[in-house]
């Protein structure tokens, strides 16, 4: 887990959803990230820093610090310690009640209700209400970060000490897209608005920090009474206080592009996340609208050398595109990695016969790791009568061909969310289903799952059958991490969308 930091890189990804998590939105190619490379020469690792006098964070001093509204990163990060959801995911992406203490889903007619926490205060004093996360709701319904995920929602509405949600189409995995930050309604236009977090801001003339929050429900003890908060005015001043330890954490996606060479001792901790590698098919045309041989190519890829040789073991893999660190994943339809099987699924399918047919495989250019790991497995997947050829396009002519269709295979990513709604991906008409993938089953399975009340069944029902189907391979899910100066922070487990998650149990190291 610890490494030498050697290079800062911006980052590439397709994302087709939206989240709200600590890292920048990967729907541009235009995120500030880092690449962390491990020293073969443990001779050559320098001393760890000193530790620091205070634990400082960095903030864009002239930005909002609305989580509806502000931007990604370093903004995000800091909000992750003045506000919290109705619920939070936990590092295995399962949504916990915070501010809700439980709810009932009437499924006849598609109502939530939602309990409030008795006992709530803001970091000001006020008490936490139902009208406070109503406006905060209807708020992020029309925001840019959570408007996708909230577009189910037909109405909220507050009561004495519940809200009310329905929705216009049934999801029994609705709480796990709510743990959207909730702020003091009255203070949503202020630059910081307030919050029922650990921590809240103060400001004193030109500077700012964080204090603990003395009406935070919890009462828990925090590692650090005060955080300092470090202004950086963009992402090149944040590396460059957190590369002269002037700041002490940061965020990152490790597998990034473009290396600028810095020194020194940082630790890193991945988190978890919804964003999935995949290879998908042009399964309007031959040779992959043939089930048997996409069900055969699915055999030929060992994830685990793709995730370790070309995303640096950022990933976990993963045969059925919902995370194996969640309790839907269905474990006993996993199949060991064979040649032997892969051969023989090959012939079965007609596709060793020693008559070549050639294939191309589409893959953003501005990811070198992206790039890497298609090209590996193009070549592993070109063992027979298929050859496949990697092309690289660049974001815009990626994009285009696969919204025209003009593609055999393309390596792609998407952002799920942490409800499991696939059906932007292998639904018919779906946003990212670029294949023009449409099974009438799958549409069925599809709404099942969203209907059942045995989620972990119908999400097994629904893989079984896209394993079968084959319209996309299943990689991985990707991580992020989160970087902190070595020695200073212990215990940290970050989560996709707040990387102190459970601070209270964290031990921070500072000069005695």
């Amino acid at each position: 887990m610890k490494r030498r930091f050697l290079a800062l890189c911006s980052a590439l990804a397709l994302a087709l959803s939206l989240s709200g998590c600590w890292q920048d939105e990967l729907d541009e190619p235009d995120a500030g990230q880092l690449l962390i490379d491990a020293l073969e020469d443990p001779s050559a690792q320098e001393e760890p820093a000193a530790l620091p006098a205070s634990f400082s964070l960095p903030y864009a001093a002239d930005q909002t610090l609305d989580p509806i509204t502000c931007p990604d990163g370093m903004q995000q990060v800091v909000g992750g310690l003045l506000y919290e959801g109705l619920f939070q995911l936990s590092p295995s992406l399962e949504p916990q009640e915070v501010l809700c203490s439980g709810y009932t889903y009437n499924p006849e007619t598609l109502t939530y209700v939602f309990t409030l926490r008795s006992g709530v205060l803001f970091s000001d004093g006020s008490p936490l209400i139902a009208q406070d996360v109503a406006q905060t709701l209807q708020r992020a319904k029309s925001s840019s970060r959570y408007g996708a995920r909230l577009s189910q929602v037909s109405s909220i509405s507050a009561g004495q000490e519940s809200v009310t949600v329905v929705l216009s189409r049934a999801n029994t995995g609705f709480p796990s897209l709510l743990d959207i930050p909730i702020v003091k309604a009255s203070t949503a236009s202020a630059a910081v608005p307030v919050g029922t977090g650990p921590y809240a801001l103060v400001q004193d003339g030109g500077s700012a920090r964080l204090e603990r929050n003395t009406h935070w429900w919890k009462g828990s003890a925090l590692p650090v009474d005060t955080i300092s908060l470090s202004a950086a005015a963009d992402r090149d001043t944040m590396l460059y206080q957190f590369t002269s330890h002037e700041v002490q954490l940061i965020t990152a996606d490790l597998t990034g592009t473009e290396p600028v060479s810095v020194t020194g001792s940082i630790h890193f901790q991945d988190a978890d996340t919804t964003i999935l590698h995949y290879i998908s098919f042009n399964t309007q045309k031959a040779p992959f609208d043939n089930q048997a041989l996409r069900s055969a190519l699915s055999l030929g890829i060992n994830r685990a050398s793709i995730i370790s040789a070309f995303l640096s073991g950022h990933g976990a893999a993963a045969q059925s595109p919902v995370s194996p660190l969640t309790s839907l994943y269905p474990t006993d339809l996993e199949q060991d990695y064979s040649y032997d099987a892969f051969a023989q699924a090959m012939s079965q399918a007609g596709f060793a016969s020693g008559h070549a047919r050639s294939a191309t495989l589409l893959v953003n250019s501005e990811n070198s790791f992206k790039v890497s790991a298609a090209t590996a497995i193009a070549q592993e997947l070109s063992a027979f009568d298929l050859n496949i050829e990697v092309k690289a396009l660049p974001w815009a002519e990626y994009t285009a061909a696969l919204a025209a269709g003009q593609f055999d295979l393309y390596y792609g990513e998407i952002k799920l969310t942490a409800d499991w709604d696939l059906a932007a991906l292998v639904g018919t008409g779906g946003g990212a289903n670029y294949s023009k993938w449409a099974d009438p089953q799958t549409d069925a399975l599809l709404a099942s799952y969203a209907a059942a009340s045995d989620r972990a069944a119908s999400m097994h029902t629904l893989c079984a059958h896209l394993q079968a189907e084959c319209p996309i391979i299943p990689i991985c899910f990707k991580s992020t991490s989160v970087l902190v100066q070595d020695g200073v922070v212990e215990g940290l487990q970050p989560t996709m969308a707040n990387p102190f998650y459970d601070f209270s149990s964290c031990t921070v190291h500072l000069q005695t």
